[in-house]
């Protein structure tokens, strides 16, 4: 398999590579992760099961997208494929550190850039992708509320509901969405898609960078409340955020419709108590 690897890797860089060495990282809850190395150069390698190397192709073309808009740091895809015992692709290796207030600040900052600098006619992406190892549906549509409806919860309570999921809500939620976003109006902008602190981070110079996306054309603010989640980035960042682009009105609301769906991902992947957080989330929002 690393020798296929090393292959691919000499063929797309134009300059032999011999693995040396390997060693296991941090590959996320998903993935396998290796960095390998021949002594001169160095990649981050994630390996899946080859069943998954649309996953793989999916995540070099949203990161080759974000990386296009030319204002945040995202790792370079340098190449992915099957062996015939792994799917796998190879990233750019970052050595990361640590980040302050300015850096967390200017991750704002950047994020909020890559919002405003890109855009489309409408929501969706060109391909499905992933949310963990979720399908992520991104068919085309025109109008916000019917694909968030539609292609993000309505698709996680049909999954739920195959994993014994119980949200007696759910059907009145669904007609509600259109009046709680009734007076937001979002552009698609490219949205990460994943955006909790596990894909967040920075290089050793202080350079904010993300990673492990889930691209899509979207409203920005999915990208902003999902920050919010898992505890929260630091002040600092969303004080960055909004310098370029504030916030609407009504976002301390919606921020808690658009986490929904990662958390009815987390039931459908993990089970547990995401049940009842979900429809506490709903409880709230109906409220």
């Amino acid at each position: 398999m690393w020798t296929e690897i090393a292959h691919h890797i000499s063929k797309i860089s134009g300059k032999e590579f011999f693995v040396n060495s390997q060693r296991t990282v941090s590959g996320g809850c998903i993935n396998q992760g290796y960095t390998v190395t021949d002594g001169d150069r160095t990649y981050f390698v994630k390996l899946n099961s080859p069943s998954q190397t649309a996953m793989f192709e999916a995540e070099a073309l949203g990161l080759k997208q974000m990386s296009a808009t030319a204002t945040i740091r995202v790792p370079q895809p340098i190449c992915w494929g099957t062996t015939d015992r792994s799917a796998y692709i190879v990233l750019e290796w970052l050595d990361l550190g640590r980040g302050g207030t300015p850096a967390w600040a200017e991750m704002g900052r950047q994020l909020a850039a890559m919002h405003d600098r890109s855009s489309n006619q409408a929501f969706g992406w060109d391909i499905n992708n992933t949310i963990g190892s979720t399908p992520q549906i991104n068919t085309w549509m025109t109008d916000w509320v019917e694909f968030y409806t539609q292609h993000r919860l309505r698709y996680q309570f049909q999954l739920a509901k195959r994993r014994g999921g119980r949200f007696p809500q759910q059907e009145k939620l669904l007609a509600a969405i259109g009046q709680i976003l009734a007076e937001h109006q979002p552009s698609p902008s490219l949205v990460h898609g994943d955006l909790w602190g596990g894909n967040a981070a920075f290089t050793s110079a202080g350079e904010p960078v993300i990673f492990d996306p889930a691209t899509y054309y979207g409203d920005r603010e999915v990208d902003v409340a999902m920050t919010e989640l898992f505890g929260g980035f630091p002040a600092a960042f969303y004080q960055g955020y909004n310098e370029v682009l504030p916030l609407d009105s009504g976002y301390e609301r919606r921020k808690i419709l658009y986490n929904l769906y990662h958390i009815l991902n987390h039931f459908n992947l993990f089970g547990g108590s995401y049940e009842s957080q979900a429809n506490g989330a709903i409880a709230r929002l109906l409220g």
